[in-house]
């Protein structure tokens, strides 16, 4: 194995290697991303699938005059390598290390970042026309997933794009994948473009020969239109692209660098939008990977030698409770259908599909539509489940308002990786759902403790008339898991799992995730002698206003706990009803996120820092109580 990779701390090294060892260099890139993968996680199969891309683009390229858009960003580790963040790669994904995704502020490289899919066309287009307002120079390049290209925004900026005819190159790294393998009429057209290689070779006679067609008076000149645009449709393939406004080249083989630079010159002899169509293979160089692309995805540690984690995961996921109630209800009523945007596995939903495939509608990266086709369903009589990351349903707002929450239809909407999500960082921390969510009217908003409550949530959701949402968080349930008889809950019925007594010194008020956690804090805090009660609010919306205020007459100290915002979430609602009622109140502190962005880090490390722990619960309580002691004097010391 050769050693070029150790003398490249930027790009000004890579582009010093000779051309006929950038093959050499693509092996020994492979193998630093797997074996760095293989012990921080990361996004592994994409990035094995872009070696090549990313080689050949800043090979011809002078990154960052020339500016190269990732989209979405988990597939631009190499980008990553050759920009001078090689030796920090150990630290990927983790707490103040690297980012998994391109990153403003972490490289001059990085034009834009991006954790959400089907950004980069747009973006594309203001850098093109700012670029020709302001007389600059270089390439813009936009590098976009097959998956990405489903989402309506990437239309948008084609539609756009074409329009104004911007200067601008768009790559469509065809991998035949989003995360999952693709679904629709986009990845059926550019199968067809992949099948053929005999029409790729005659593309560019048969557009020669239209050309020579020569425009003969008015009448002819029409007939002779008719006939090029028939030739066209029949043989020239990318037509989609071409109607949009863009010159189509490809498809091209995105593993050969040769033929990547080569297609790249000949984008140069072009004005306006360049659509290179670019086959690259998911998980390419690491069989377990091009195996299973999508376990490849987004991995933990693993073992290099047969791919298998290196986790011991002893508990179920909410995810995978999610799947297995809601496969248990369609058992039972037969109108409850399932809809997810492109993440079957991520949401569980393809667990209900191996009972009912017929009964799961997948729409591909394209949250919008989900949820307003959603709303079709409900009002065709049948039950919609729409499971989607609370970090994507960001992309449905309008949404969530316009279709379902004025419709008051009957829809449940399960958001999964609610709450701190841990290494995605910044762009995919789901903890804003109860701010935006809850000032919409119609809505039940609920968020389990467990998987027990998990599962009743859900059965009341679905039996729910109007709008429901449950948010749930990523990884383990907290508690034991055993598939249980659904129970209707009482809508807006907190649960008082520790009494409020007329000696109260603190009441806690936890929803989801924060309710074991500040359990325990409670608990220490009363084997200690404190008169510490608890409330599990589990609605967010609407909330159970007699017991939050039973809390406040009673108590010395209420403390609120919501792994989420501050501003506006589930404390605030609190806070909104305490000021309306008008009572005295005790003192009140609030623990949650602050005003900032989460960044990445171990779910656990992020609890800590925001004090979301039982630890910190704890600190917080005591505080309130007696600033005298310290929580590390009553934690239990083999205990978290």
């Amino acid at each position: 194995m050769s050693n070029y990779l150790s003398d490249i701390n930027g790009v000004d090294d890579f582009k010093k290697v000779k051309f006929n060892k950038l093959d050499e260099l693509a092996a020994e890139i492979r193998e630093f991303l797997i074996e760095n993968i293989a012990r921080t996680g990361g996004h592994l199969a994409s990035n094995l699938g872009t070696v090549e891309l990313a080689m050949a683009l800043h090979y011809y390229l002078n990154s960052p005059r020339d500016k190269i858009i990732w989209d979405v960003g988990h597939q631009a580790y190499t980008h990553k390598i050759l920009t001078g963040r090689r030796d920090c790669f150990n630290s990927l994904r983790q707490k103040d290390g690297i980012s998994g995704y391109p990153k403003c502020g972490e490289s001059p490289h990085d034009i834009l970042g991006v954790g959400h899919s089907s950004t980069s066309i747009s973006a594309a287009c203001g850098l093109a026309l700012a670029k020709k307002q302001l007389k600059d120079k270089g390439d813009i390049y936009a590098v976009i997933g097959d998956g990405s290209l489903t989402g309506g925004m990437a239309f948008e900026a084609l539609n756009h794009a074409g329009d104004i005819q911007a200067d601008i190159n768009v790559i469509l790294n065809d991998n035949e994948m989003s995360i999952a393998g693709n679904v629709g009429a986009l990845s059926n057209y550019l199968s067809k473009l992949r099948s053929d290689p005999k029409i790729k070779r005659v593309k560019e006679d048969i557009e020669f020969l239209i050309n020579k067609i020569p425009r003969i008076g008015s009448t002819i000149s029409g007939t002779v239109e008719r006939v090029k645009n028939a030739l066209k449709y029949s043989f020239i393939q990318g037509v989609l692209f071409e109607e949009f406004g863009f010159k189509y080249l490809g498809p091209i083989d995105g593993h050969n660098i040769e033929e990547l630079i080569k297609y790249f010159k000949e984008a140069e002899a072009f004005s306006g939008p360049v659509m290179l169509h670019v086959l690259t293979k998911k998980g390419r160089g690491y069989p377990p990977a091009e195996e299973n692309p999508d376990q490849f995805h987004g991995v933990g540690p693993f073992n290099i030698a047969d791919g298998s984690s290196k986790s011991k995961k002893t508990r179920a996921s909410y995810s995978q409770v999610f799947g297995e109630s809601l496969s248990r209800l369609a058992a039972e009523d037969n109108k409850i259908v399932g809809v997810t945007a492109a993440m079957p596995a991520g949401t569980g939903m393809n667990i209900f599909a191996e009972n009912y495939a017929d009964r799961l509608y997948d729409v591909g990266i394209a949250e919008q539509h989900a949820v307003t086709m959603s709303t079709g369903l409900a009002k065709g009589g049948l039950k919609p489940v729409c499971a989607i990351y609370s970090t994507f349903l960001q992309r449905a707002y309008d949404q969530v308002i316009h279709d379902v929450a004025i419709q008051n239809v009957d829809l449940t909407l399960a958001l999964d990786r609610a709450g701190i999500v841990g290494n995605d960082g910044e762009t995919h921390q789901g903890v804003f759902d109860f701010s935006f969510l809850r000032a919409i009217p119609n809505l039940l908003l609920m968020a389990p403790k467990d998987a027990a409550q998990l599962q009743d949530m859900l059965y009341t959701a679905v039996n729910y008339q109007g709008p429901a949402i449950l948010r749930y968080p990523r990884g383990s349930v907290a508690g034991d898991y055993q598939p249980k008889e659904f129970s209707q809950l009482e809508i807006a019925k907190a649960e008082e799992l520790i009494e409020i007594k007329a000696d109260t010194q603190l009441t806690i008020i936890a929803i989801g995730s924060t309710v074991y956690p500040s359990q325990k804090a409670a608990e220490i805090l009363n084997n200690n002698g404190y008169k510490t009660a608890l409330i599990d609010a589990r609605f967010v919306k609407p909330l159970d206003e007699k017991m939050i205020l039973k809390a406040a007459e009673k108590s010395e100290n209420i403390l609120i706990v919501e792994e989420q915002v501050l501003a506006g979430g589930f404390s605030s609602a609190i806070l909104e009803l305490l000021n309306d009622s008008k009572l005295k109140l005790p003192y009140i502190k609030r623990l949650g996120i602050s005003d900032e962005f989460v960044t990445q880090g171990e779910m656990a490390e992020m609890r800590s820092k925001y004090d979301l722990d039982g630890r910190g619960i704890l600190k917080n309580a005591l505080q309130m109580l007696d600033q005298n002691r310290e929580a590390k004097s009553l934690w239990p010391k083999k205990n978290d």
